[in-house]
Parts: structure tokens; C-alpha cells; sequence
């Protein structure tokens, strides 16, 4: 598989938001790798963490988020969902699980009915350990502001007390398996 390939497929142009997919992509990937290497004993799939880190935004241009330069009609919380329908209809199935499941800490059945978000009423909570990486690296690195400085843990639990106490108990968790 030639990730670029399907990167430049949806990301054709040499523009800011593409740059922001690759540095972020990057980023995650990078913080994923070296976690990982520090725990061997979980035997973590090291080849598809990189990739899976790299393509987890995939659907972010669908998106209205003019803040990080996506124009697309979608609300933000949705980019996770429809990045997973692209790397399906690419074959990527477990790399689509990546993207549906990396928002927040996952996304509830219940929190999506009580939202009013337009995403299928199913969780969509990262299972393997793979999927709970990549989700945990990701919240180290914003889109928006300071693209290549990753946040201290302090920053990510607060960034977590936004959305709920639940959230910080899970990232804490993460940082006990990951860290």
C-alpha cells in the first residue's frame, strides 16, 4: 500500500491544509512509534500504527472547519466517520476503524444521540491496543495552534476535563499502559 498515493488522492494540492494533515499525521505517528518502542511486551504492530497515525485525519477536508483551512460541508466531529468510509472504499478496513474511533477518547452510542451529531448511533471507541495508541498520541498534538509542539499530559487532562471526568480517567489509564 503507498500511503501518499491515497494521501495525494483526497489532498491533491500543495496547500496549508495538506500540511497540516502530514505534520499532525507525522506527529502523531512519530509519538505513536515511540511509545510503542518503549513497551515491547504489548507487541504492538509497529508498520500499521505508522501508517494508521498517518491517515487517522484522512477525512478532515470534508469538514467546516476554516480554522485548520477545510471547507467541506460536514460538522468537525464527523471527520473521524467519513475518513473511515474513504480508507474503506480504499480497501483500509482496520486502518478505517482508526479514524471512526480516535475523536476524544471515543464516541458513545449514547453521547451522540444526546449531541445531536449526524454519526450513526453506535460507539465508536478504540478496542485494540493499536486503535487506544494512536487515539492517546493524538491528543498530544492540536491542528489549529502550534502544529509541531506536542502538549504536556497536564494539557491533554485538562483538554479531557472539557469533555467529561470520564475522559480524564481514560487518557490517565493510557498514560499508566503507554507512558
Amino acid at each position: 500500500m503507498d500511503l501518499f498515493s491515497i494521501i495525494d488522492k483526497y489532498y491533491p494540492q500543495d496547500n496549508e491544509l495538506r500540511h497540516i494533515l502530514l505534520v499532525h499525521g507525522r506527529k502523531v505517528a512519530d509519538l505513536s512509534l515511540e511509545m510503542a518502542a518503549r513497551h515491547p511486551e504489548l507487541q504492538l504492530d509497529l508498520t500499521f500504527i505508522e501508517e494508521a497515525a498517518l491517515l487517522h485525519d484522512i477525512g478532515i477536508f470534508l469538514t467546516d472547519a476554516p480554522r485548520i483551512h477545510c471547507y467541506g460541508t460536514a460538522p468537525y466531529i464527523c471527520h473521524g466517520y467519513y475518513g473511515a468510509e474513504l480508507l474503506r472504499m480504499e480497501g483500509l478496513f482496520k486502518h478505517a476503524r482508526v479514524c471512526e474511533r480516535h475523536t476524544g477518547v471515543g464516541l458513545t452510542k449514547e453521547l451522540i444521540m444526546d449531541s445531536g451529531w449526524p454519526l450513526p448511533f453506535m460507539d465508536f471507541i478504540p478496542q485494540t491496543l493499536e486503535e487506544q495508541l494512536i487515539c492517546f498520541a493524538d491528543k498530544f498534538y492540536s491542528k489549529t495552534r502550534y502544529l509541531e509542539k506536542a502538549r504536556t499530559m497536564q494539557q491533554v487532562v485538562d483538554s479531557m476535563e472539557k469533555i467529561s471526568q470520564e475522559a480524564v480517567r481514560k487518557v490517565k489509564e493510557w498514560a499508566l499502559i503507554f507512558g
